[in-house]
């Protein structure tokens, strides 16, 4: 009987199962095909390279600088989102007029394409007519040209990136804070504990499970940051502020170089493994049961 209904449960998983062949594993593999041939991405003719990209991939300039960008993206938009998300978390789960609006405001960023919001706040950092450049000249100050090196075009994406969308990492540790039990806290405040022992020794150890799963979503999202650099910076000057996701983009379609493309992709993959699933199994060790 209960192999029966094992074969039952298989048969309602089998179309999850072949959608998730069919759209991830199946375009994985195919990528990681692609990445031994000479291929412009749309003519049949694939001549097959061997190891060529792979070698040619790890003495690429752009791809190294990519790669340090893309470090930089991942983990600062991680730990910027986190604290910010965490601070507005605790302020919105206070008991207030008008929390409820103030909460659909601070998550409204993030319901918007990145491509548009890049485009927007393209006209907040330009130097001629830029929103803040317009600022300092009314204060008297000289203007600054904001995204002159790559790396300030970085920052300033990273910066971006994390103040528009630490909605959704609010509404995370959010969650994580309407389910702890509120006994704990009582208890901690009959014992004489003050506000700031009670978040510190209570409630942040408790938000554990939260901070894992937030964590882990934001390293994985912000490797593949791509549409707010292509409206925001356009990963310049001169590739300074340039993720993979992006470099990979103008190898394939800017260059005609798939193959190529597909072998940055696929060496991506291994670092995103190589780096999530060490920290998710450190963070996981970290856990607090109650």
């Amino acid at each position: 009987m209960q192999k029966k209904l094992d074969r039952k449960y298989f048969l309602f998983m089998l179309p999850a199962i072949i959608m998730v062949v069919a759209l991830r594993f199946f375009p994985i593999g195919n990528a990681f095909r692609m990445g031994f041939f000479n291929w412009n991405g749309y003519s049949q003719d694939m001549e097959f390279i061997g190891l060529g990209n792979f070698k040619e991939v790890f003495g690429d300039s752009y791809f190294w600088l990519a790669l340090r960008n893309t470090l930089i993206y991942a983990f600062g938009i991680t730990i910027v989102k986190n604290i910010l998300g965490l601070a507005l978390a605790f302020f919105v789960n206070n008991k207030f007029h008008g929390r409820a609006a103030i909460r659909a405001t601070i998550y409204l960023p993030a319901m918007i394409s990145g491509f548009i919001m890049g485009q927007i706040m393209y006209y907040f950092y330009q130097y001629n007519g830029g929103i803040f450049n317009e600022i300092l000249i009314g204060l008297g100050l000289e203007p600054v040209y904001w995204m002159e090196t790559g790396l300030g075009s970085t920052i300033i994406v990273l910066l971006t990136t994390s103040f528009l969308h630490c909605g959704s990492t609010m509404l995370l540790y959010l969650a994580g804070l309407q389910n702890i039990p509120q006994e704990l806290l009582e208890s901690a405040r009959l014992d004489g504990a003050t506000n700031w022992k009670e978040k510190l020794h209570i409630t942040i150890p408790l938000l554990q499970p939260s901070m894992i799963t937030s964590v882990v979503l934001n390293l994985i999202a912000s490797f593949k940051i791509y549409d707010i650099i292509s409206s925001l910076s356009g990963g310049g000057p001169d590739g300074g502020s340039t993720s993979l996701t992006l470099l990979i983009s103008k190898y394939y379609f800017g260059y005609n170089r798939a193959g190529y493309a597909a072998a940055i992709a696929m060496v991506f993959f291994f670092v995103i493994i190589i780096i999530s699933v060490p920290i998710n199994k450190w963070l996981s060790s970290k856990k607090v049961e109650y």
